[in-house]
């Protein structure tokens, strides 16, 4: 992982998923049902991503591989739930890669084995049923995740709330508007709780500031 990178994903760190989506505005925030699903820890990294076809897995073995220390991989599923695109023995070969952790736009199981690995898991769902097998898909393309645009090296940022995308080149400008809405928010609530004066309203005047 190159050096800014390294810096970026270090100081994203510091905020929370909403943190990042008052600061980022609409449209970098997956589907509600892609949830952290093993594990509580929160994930950030630069994504590394599959494109399979609606139910075909094999080819998501052949990314992890290409996985680097740090980095995240997004499998973006089509939203399938009736089959699995993941699994105990995938978490294991991820966690050896060093990989940060896995969003999968559908479904995974082995759960028990899975939380045994221990491998960060956030994804649509849970099925016992597995997937074809025709290696059919691409490695390292856009995708759709979740109703999000994903590029290879965006930033995921996954945590109990949802999972956040950003662009590298968006990112110092995404947490410098979250800081001050932080900032802000901080100043309300002293100013309620030294006055009595409930306000419900917490907003940048200038959302470019």
């Amino acid at each position: 992982m190159e050096k800014k990178i390294e810096e970026l994903v270090r100081h994203l760190r510091e905020f929370t998923t909403p943190e990042l989506c008052d600061g980022a505005g609409l449209y970098h925030s997956m589907s509600y049902q892609i949830k952290q699903r093993i594990g509580r820890k929160k994930i950030v990294g630069p994504a590394v991503t599959v494109d399979v076809p609606s139910g075909e897995g094999a080819i998501v073995a052949d990314a992890i591989l290409k996985l680097e220390p740090g980095s995240v991989l997004v499998v973006a599923g089509k939203g399938n739930c009736d089959c699995s695109y993941w699994g105990d023995h995938r978490s294991i070969c991820a966690d050896m890669m060093g990989a940060e952790g896995v969003v999968i736009d559908g479904a995974f199981r082995d759960l028990e084995d899975c939380e045994r690995a221990g491998f960060p898991i956030y994804a649509k769902g849970l099925t016992c049923g597995t997937a074809a097998k025709s290696g059919a898909g691409a490695i390292n393309v856009p995708v759709s995740c979740g109703g999000v645009c994903v590029n290879p090296g965006d930033l995921i940022i996954g945590d109990v709330n949802g999972v956040c995308v950003l662009r590298p080149d968006e990112a110092e400008a995404v947490m410098e508007r979250a800081m001050k809405k932080r900032i802000l928010q901080e100043k309300v609530i002293q100013e309620m709780r030294q006055t009595g004066v409930v306000n419900p309203k917490v907003k940048l005047r200038n959302p470019e500031d």
